[in-house]
């Protein structure tokens, strides 16, 4: 039997961005619910337009949004070969890949701002006095410009898209929360928390204390426990191994 057979998973990951996940918690037996909470939307284009591409040794992506909306801004042919491209984890790189970049940095595992700077690519030797591209949504963490600036990067950051919280009826989750039917929440941003606790209010509050809440980082782990979860599993890094947690999970024998 597989092992999420008879299980049914939400996920609130943005919805041009669940579609892979979705289909591998299906090949696992899931029941996949998508109750995208973020919504993505293009930023002002006029920024990303006007550089010179040319005059940048490093573009680095923060998420897979900023490849989809930054390639939409300046197709691929407009990018110089030269011009080498980095991300942060496994789906984003995919999607610069399927953008034609068959040379991605990212790193192998941890999948965050840290361990991009732990890349050799990364350090002063490397990065001192280079001028690096970052391509981002609006807000977001200051660590990895602050932290090349630190080694003698020139970084210029543009964002490329808008975040907010999405216009989702809670009604239906709320119902099959409420009949037994939702096996676990997964949390893949503390941004999709703070906005499924928008949309949601206290019922959402009551899911969280009722169902198991699965994150794959110490910070949305963290976020989900003062947000009142009780039952937060945190998993490995990424896609798989929220998808290795959540099968490990399933397959204990409950008490």
């Amino acid at each position: 039997m597989k092992p999420l057979a008879g299980r049914c998973i939400v996920t609130t990951r943005p919805a041009a961005q669940a579609a892979v996940l979705g289909r591998e918690l299906q090949a696992l037996g899931a029941e996949v619910l998508n109750f995208p909470v973020i919504a993505i939307a293009p930023a002002d284009p006029a920024p990303l337009r006007a550089l010179d591409l040319a005059g940048f040794e490093l573009a680095f992506f923060v998420s897979a949004n900023a490849v989809e909306q930054a390639f939409a801004i300046r197709p691929r042919a407009q990018w110089p070969a030269s011009l080498r491209v980095a991300t942060v984890g496994p789906s984003s790189a995919r999607a610069l890949r399927d953008h034609g970049c068959s040379e991605v940095i990212v790193p192998a595992e941890g999948f965050d701002s840290e361990a991009v700077l732990a890349l050799p690519e990364f350090q002063a030797a490397a990065i001192a006095g280079r001028r690096v591209l970052v391509l981002r949504g609006d807000g977001g963490r200051e660590l990895l410009a602050d932290t090349l600036r630190e080694r003698g990067a020139a970084v210029e950051q543009v964002s490329v898209y808008r975040r907010s919280c999405a216009a989702l009826d809670p009604a239906p989750l709320w119902a099959r929360f409420a009949r037994g039917e939702l096996s676990a929440l997964l949390f893949t941003a503390s941004e999709g928390l703070r906005f499924f606790l928008e949309i949601t209010g206290e019922e959402g509050r009551m899911m969280l204390a009722g169902l198991p809440c699965f994150a794959p980082h110490p910070r949305i782990a963290e976020a989900l426990r003062a947000a009142g979860a009780t039952q937060v599993e945190q998993t490995l890094p990424g896609d798989a191994g929220l998808l290795a947690g959540l099968a490990a999970f399933f397959a204990a024998p409950s008490d």
